[in-house]
């Protein structure tokens, strides 16, 4: 078993793919945390679809990717926010409008690069963390310190915001700062892990540690540490089953994260659905449920 674990390890492209891992569990699980608690899961699926154009644009012209796909989401997030305030558009119907359009600009885009080029920009749609290079190692760790360092920075200032912005706009908050902050840093995140998940599942590690852990602890910074925890197990094991089965590195570690989020779902101490005293059996309970839907 020890040598099942260490043998990938002499491996170079390995060493970096291991250390891609730890940074993007733990940073998207600790910003999929605010997402989790402000129940804006849809905000990140609209970020990280429209960072697309901003790759495919700066391979085009032939500048840092990273920075391409960081400009594009932070360019989204003012255009839902105009579209939300100029207009009757609802924030969720804008974030829609705005992410399916970028996507789709996106995939015209790498379509007409491909003409011309042999290059396979693919991987970022659905991530290949064994093929991450050394700078992207050290462009994933550097997001992931700044990130972090911001989150415990404002820790205090954000947790207020998350759970009652009526009360911190009250109180003298830059509530509309802090909003936009907030987007910049899952812009940030985003960016951080399109090599390890790629644009269309980057949602899944956003948002499924952080939901584990929310079935399992009940104060945010608990759910952050644990959700860093689960996503750095998600994201290892997925590497090393993508390693050892030739499977897709992104959709390996969704999986694995899923594959936690089940078991929290059903057996957690406090909030499972098998381990909460009912006054009716599980399997009548669903039925009864099944046969409310055809009724209403």
């Amino acid at each position: 078993m020890f040598d099942l674990l260490i043998e990938p390890l002499q491996y170079s492209f390995m060493q970096r793919s291991l250390l891609t891992a730890v940074l993007v569990g733990i940073v998207c699980a600790t910003v999929g945390s605010y997402l989790m608690v402000q129940r804006l899961a849809l905000l990140g699926d609209a970020i990280s679809h429209s960072v697309l154009p901003g790759v495919a644009i700066a391979f085009i012209l032939n500048f840092d990717i990273f920075l391409g796909a960081f400009i594009a989401g932070v360019f989204s997030t003012v255009v839902i926010t105009w579209i939300r305030t100029r207009s009757q558009i609802k924030e969720d119907a804008a974030m829609g409008i705005v992410f399916s359009a970028f996507f789709a600009l996106g995939i015209t885009l790498i379509t007409i690069v491909q003409k011309d080029t042999k290059i396979d920009l693919n991987h970022f749609l659905f991530g290949n963390i064994l093929s991450v290079t050394q700078q992207e190692v050290i462009n994933t760790l550097v997001i992931t310190v700044v990130v972090l360092t911001v989150i415990v920075l404002l820790y205090k200032e954000l947790m207020f915001y998350t759970f009652d912005p009526i009360g911190a706009q009250a109180s003298g908050l830059p509530t509309n700062l802090l909003n936009f902050g907030l987007m910049i840093l899952i812009a940030l995140t985003i960016v951080a892990s399109l090599k390890a998940v790629g644009v269309i599942l980057v949602l899944a590690m956003l948002i499924t540690p952080g939901a584990t852990a929310y079935l399992l602890v009940h104060r945010l910074h608990n759910m952050m540490l644990l959700g860093a925890a689960l996503g750095v197990f998600s994201s290892i094991t997925g590497m090393y089953l993508s390693y050892y089965y030739n499977l897709p590195s992104g959709p390996a570690i969704v999986l694995v994260a899923f594959g936690l989020f089940m078991l929290a779902l059903c057996f957690s101490p406090t909030q499972g659905i098998f381990t909460q005293p009912r006054t009716v059996p599980v399997q009548f309970q669903m039925w009864r449920e099944i046969k409310g839907l055809f009724k209403s």
